[in-house]
């Protein structure tokens, strides 16, 4: 049976919302989206969403990290905590749905509940994480760590493109790093994170939303490669061409992901050749190396071919290599029994059998596994695009999406 009437309001409401909030005074950027973490748009956000949170019938709190809080009591003052969220902070000129969406639907799923006074054997709380996307200084998922109780090392040094440091960034929120692990959630029974898809395969199924099997690992390499300068003129047997030797090794990258299984990707997405000149045989390539897959030991798999073929590639070319892995990211894989609950959900909010897909994006969720039980709802994307302006869902699809979450809370509810 597919939910209709009063229910429906709240999917239609989420995205207006989402809307809303892709303009100023909550983006930083005047002729679009960018809502960095501890920045002024980050702060009027917050204030927007503390304001939503308190008509739909929640406590606010902001946390040691600036993750926003929303708590909707159960039926005890102990009760366990459902946890609904994901991101609040975006890219540099993205989409209003990244994150955001999770967000606004987390809150319209307890909307729903607080118009009718319903009550479960838990706590429902919706989070609204800081710095997953890592957009204004060299950190990444500092809010989910936080909320998750992982330790972290952090240099509030760092800097952003205008030279704030992180330390005057949280003291100008009156935080400060050292208490960020007073931000761990307590008492949580399992974490739910509605997310769009950012890839095309909902669309081309013709279907609104989607399991998610699991959330791909991810390693990242920043690879230096030095030959020797010298003049365009120079005979090719003598040359030790940096950038061809990296344009090999670009190739030979893109082989390896393509030849493996449907969850493991390979991409060199950043290529610098320093100092560069139409007359200069390139002598020096900085180049990054992205490995993400979802099935457990695919990643280290395909990392070893990587750095065995590069080794190869530099010795036959007469170069040296430099390989720095600057980010290992755990992957998770949702939990069978919670999927196997929203798969009951997206059959009575939609009535479809939604398909079971995989994250290559790296989400909040993956985060919150190491805390509690996980899994994700996929929602179509037009074109699979996101980190974009161009970043855009049906209201049709964010409807079937809040329908599912009202269904899954309460069959979650049943099954306490």
């Amino acid at each position: 049976m597919i939910v209709t009437s009063k229910i429906q309001a709240g999917g239609a409401r989420a995205k207006a919302r989402c809307d809303e909030l892709g303009t100023v005074p909550y983006s930083d950027q005047a002729d679009g989206l960018f809502r960095p973490y501890l920045g002024p748009a980050h702060r009027a956000t917050l204030g927007r969403l503390a304001q939503w949170m308190d008509e739909a019938g929640m406590s606010v709190e902001t946390d040691a990290v600036g993750n926003i809080i929303g708590h909707y009591a159960g039926t005890t003052p102990d009760a366990p905590v459902l946890l609904l969220g994901s991101h609040v902070d975006s890219v540099r000129d993205g989409g209003r749905y990244d994150g955001m969406l999770g967000v606004m639907l987390g809150i319209e799923a307890v909307a729903h509940f607080s118009r009718s006074g319903q009550r479960f054997p838990f706590a429902l709380e919706v989070i609204g994480f800081g710095d997953e996307e890592g957009s204004r200084f060299s950190t990444y998922m500092m809010g989910s760590r936080s909320a998750a109780g992982l330790a972290q090392t952090i240099d509030e040094g760092v800097t952003d493109r205008e030279g704030i440091t992180l330390r005057q960034a949280l003291a100008d929120w009156g935080l400060s790093s050292t208490r960020f692990r007073t931000a761990k959630r307590e008492n949580v029974l399992a974490y739910i994170e509605a997310h769009i898809e950012q890839a095309p395969h909902l669309e081309r199924a013709s279907l609104p939303v989607s399991l998610v099997r699991g959330i791909a690992s991810q390693y990242r390499y920043r690879v230096t490669i030095k030959g020797q300068a010298a003049h365009a003129g120079t005979a090719m047997h003598e040359r030790r061409d940096a950038l061809a030797a990296a344009a090999e090794a670009i190739t030979a990258i893109e082989s390896i992901g393509a030849a493996g299984p449907d969850d493991l990707v390979t991409t060199v997405g950043f290529l610098t050749v320093e100092n560069g000149a139409p007359n200069v045989v390139p002598g020096h390539v900085v180049m990054t190396v992205d490995i993400r897959a979802v099935t457990p030991g695919l990643r280290e798999e395909a990392a070893r071919q990587v750095l065995e073929t590069l080794e190869a590639i530099s010795r036959r070319r007469g170069v040296t290599l430099e390989c720095e892995q600057v980010q290992d990211l755990q992957g998770a894989l949702c939990n069978e029994a919670l999927n196997a609950t929203l798969r009951e959900a997206i059959i009575e909010a939609t009535g479809h059998v939604p398909p079971v897909l995989l994250s290559q994006a790296g989400h909040d969720a993956m985060i919150m596994a190491h805390l509690a039980p996980m899994t994700m709802l996929f929602i179509r994307c037009e074109g699979g695009i996101s980190h974009n302006p161009a970043e855009a869902v049906e209201s049709d699809d964010v409807e079937a999406a809040h329908r599912t979450l009202v269904s899954f809370i309460k069959r979650v509810g049943e099954e306490r």
